[in-house]
């Protein structure tokens, strides 16, 4: 797999039937290693290791219907109360970060309405405050620590 833009995290990896596959910490299975599946690891190892945030109020492929249809958001922080506070879109490295992707994260925040959006391709970060007074999004230097938010 590619090198990131990330600190080294200690993924489990292992070969079942000829497929390579990660264990994931928040789901607590092996899931198939594709590209988007490396970014996303790697990510959420970096906001609990080195960002602060609390492994417990994070999941992965949460479930959210939008429009009548069903959609999964890549990974949704929660507060302690557990209402939703920050989404996270993964894309593999290869995939540059787009319109049309800050578009799909934004149509997931109709239903979720969170603070924060973050989307990564492991390679490039881009983190916004959402502020629902003026309907703007505020482009921050980097991802905040679990206690500034």
């Amino acid at each position: 797999m590619l090198s990131l833009n990330l600190p080294s995290a200690p993924l489990k990896i292992a070969d079942v039937s000829g497929k390579k596959q990660v264990f994931d910490i928040l789901r607590k299975k092996y899931v198939a290693l594709t590209p988007e599946e490396w970014v996303r690891q790697h990510f959420v190892h970096y906001l609990i290791t080195h960002r602060g945030y609390p492994s417990g109020l994070l999941a992965n492929e949460v479930s959210i219907k939008l429009n009548s249809t069903s959609r999964r958001c890549d990974t949704v922080l929660y507060s302690p109360s557990l209402s939703p506070r920050m989404i996270v879109e993964y894309k593999a490295p290869d995939v540059n970060i787009s319109q049309q992707v800050f578009n799909q994260i934004t149509r997931y925040n109709i239903v979720l309405k969170v603070d924060y959006l973050i989307l990564t391709n492991g390679i490039t970060h881009y983190c916004c405050k959402v502020d629902y007074n003026s309907g703007r999004c505020t482009f921050l230097p980097s991802v905040p620590l679990y206690t500034d938010l």
